[in-house]
């Protein structure tokens, strides 16, 4: 089995469990603050079941990241359009945002803008710690 799949599989597994259960905390705030908040078993199979899924997602492709002969760009793009599909894909069949090409154009903006902001502070912030043990090996 080639390795990245594997390590895919190994991460996706590790953290999947991790998204029913911050679904489960969000039902649990929901039906604390809205009286009338419900949900029937179907709902909360497809929650438990998306949020699974796209917790695995989102820790197996970190993997895209620890493939060295791929250029930063393709992994970094790689990276964006396999977690933007599944966040999308969860919040709609979760009824989360509305199939409406407005909602979409908006999730898609505020997902974009988040996304590349945390990115460029995580490489702001790896670049600077790079800096300072480049400095410390010259010494």
């Amino acid at each position: 089995m080639n390795r990245y799949v594997k390590d895919f599989l190994i991460r996706g597994f590790l953290f999947a469990g991790g998204g029913p259960l911050v679904l489960g905390i969000i039902f649990l705030i929901l039906q604390h603050t809205l009286p009338a908040f419900s949900l029937n078993g179907t709902e909360v199979f497809v929650g438990i079941l998306s949020t699974y899924l796209l917790a695995f997602l989102h820790a197996g492709v970190s993997v895209f990241n620890s493939i060295e002969h791929w250029p930063l760009a393709k992994s970094l793009a790689f990276h964006f359009l396999t977690l933007y599909l599944a966040y999308t894909v969860c919040y709609l069949i979760n009824a989360w945002i509305p199939f409406n090409p407005m909602v979409l154009l908006i999730f898609t903006i505020i997902f974009a803008v988040s996304y590349f902001l945390v990115w460029g502070i995580v490489y702001l912030c790896v670049r600077k710690a790079s800096q300072r043990f480049n400095k410390q090996l010259k010494q």
